[in-house]
């Protein structure tokens, strides 16, 4: 049903370590994506102008005050998008997301990935939901465009939208329709079947003989192809005259 993936401890605490995302303080660089300012038709508009303290900086609603300032919706309603924007990405906090008015050919699935907040999102009418219906509390069309509202959580489905996830891991949701499978403690590896503590120490140990292993092959191998300075031109003699018969000018007594 949605894309599942499995994540050791190490890689867990890598990414935890990282720091955060560019999009993460509310993403100004696809509010511009489309000219002017938030269309009065779409839904950005409707919810913005229904909820207090609210802001919009180009085709964006922002909460004001927050700092970083909270992206609450994105309106790329008739900016004729065939697919989706790249910087889109940039949005993933959004509530509300219009994309109606658009010639959009069908989206794959996982195209929203990240988009764990959003409740409200317009499409144009040919498209489906995504994720499918089953992902939404309601899917109705209204004029040209179909309305997705209120994003299911697939962990906390039963029946055929049951947990996707194996055994001895932990289900996340991940947008519309897609989780993440993260292992249980205390397993781990492949599909999380291995149990017990990772071996860290085993692991940086092999990792880092391995490397300089590499290290060494390289430096033996490029150090073959360097010639020497002297390659061709005689030694120097210890007064740093050239040795005779070196083929240096004035070689031969006269």
């Amino acid at each position: 049903m949605g894309a599942e993936l499995l994540l050791p401890p190490p890689l867990l605490l890598l990414l935890l370590l990282l720091p955060p995302p560019p999009w993460a303080a509310g993403g100004a660089a696809v509010c511009e994506r489309c000219p002017g300012p938030v269309q009065n038709g779409s839904i950005v508009a409707q919810y913005c102008k229904s909820r207090a303290g609210t802001e919009s900086e180009g085709r964006c609603c922002r909460e004001r005050g927050a700092r970083p300032e909270r992206l609450l919706g994105l309106d790329l309603s008739d900016c004729s998008l065939r697919s989706l924007p790249p910087g889109l990405a940039e949005a993933t906090a959004v509530i509300v997301l219009d994309l109606s008015e658009n010639p959009l050919m069908p989206l794959p699935e996982g195209s929203l990935l990240g988009f764990t907040h959003l409740q409200h999102l317009a499409v144009p009418l040919p498209l489906e939901c995504p994720g499918g219906s089953s992902a939404w509390e309601e899917d109705t069309t209204n004029g040209t465009r179909r309305l997705c509202q209120g994003q299911r959580n697939p962990c906390n489905g039963s029946g055929d939208h049951a947990w996707p996830c194996p055994e001895n891991t932990a289900c996340v949701p991940d947008g519309p329709g897609v989780v993440q499978c993260f292992c249980q403690d205390p397993f781990h590896g492949y599909k999380c079947l291995r149990e017990g503590t990772f071996p860290v120490l085993v692991f940086c140990a092999i990792l880092g003989a391995v490397t300089v292993s590499l290290s060494l092959l390289l430096w033996g191998t490029q150090r073959r192809k360097v010639k020497s300075p002297w390659a061709g031109r005689g030694a120097p003699s210890p007064g740093g005259l050239r040795v005779p018969g070196s083929g240096s000018p004035g070689g031969s007594g006269g």
